[in-house]
């Protein structure tokens, strides 16, 4: 009986020694969600809107962000209220070389209609940023790229004439 004691009282403080594996402090979770992403910009695209932004780096709290799971994209027609259109995931965790820009075709959009856009970064635990910045945009048709046939270079602009010089 008295070594079932000894051998409860050793088990418990190697256990106690160990902990729960934990090498740093906890994180507050208001320091776990991404940094906001402030670039999104939209132009147009043959096929839609082409949206483009950069990669949150970082949380909230300053320390480097290592679970990007992915993005939610939101859109408000005109004046209208946000709503989600899509989710996007990111799969590069693993890969040594991560994606620093992304891009996406919002290929639902119609011509002359004008629209806002802001997108959310979600981590893999499910913490979001807050919505980026608000880019807004008119669907045009996308310009054609110059055709060979009817390109023209401008005309050259004729180099000043030089002073005469002093006598």
């Amino acid at each position: 009986m008295k070594w079932q004691w000894a051998a409860a009282a050793a088990l418990f403080g190697v256990t106690a020694m160990l902990g729960c594996g934990a090498k740093s402090r906890p994180i507050p979770p208001e320091r776990t969600h991404p940094e906001r992403i402030n670039d999104l910009s939209a132009k147009p695209d043959s096929q839609g809107v082409r949206l483009t932004w950069s990669r949150p780096l970082k949380y909230s709290g300053g320390k480097a962000l290592r679970d990007l799971a992915g993005f939610r994209l939101l859109r408000a027609e005109g004046e209208g209220p946000f709503g989600e259109i899509t989710d996007l995931p990111v799969t590069d965790q693993e890969r040594f070389r991560k994606a620093r820009r992304f891009a996406y075709i919002d290929t639902t959009a119609a011509l002359g209609h004008s629209y806002r856009y802001a997108i959310i970064a979600e981590t893999a635990d499910g913490y979001q940023s807050d919505p980026s910045n608000v880019t807004e945009i008119k669907r045009t048709p996308a310009q054609p790229p110059p055709n060979p046939e009817n390109f023209t270079l401008p005309a050259p602009t004729p180099i000043p004439a030089m002073p005469p010089p002093p006598a």
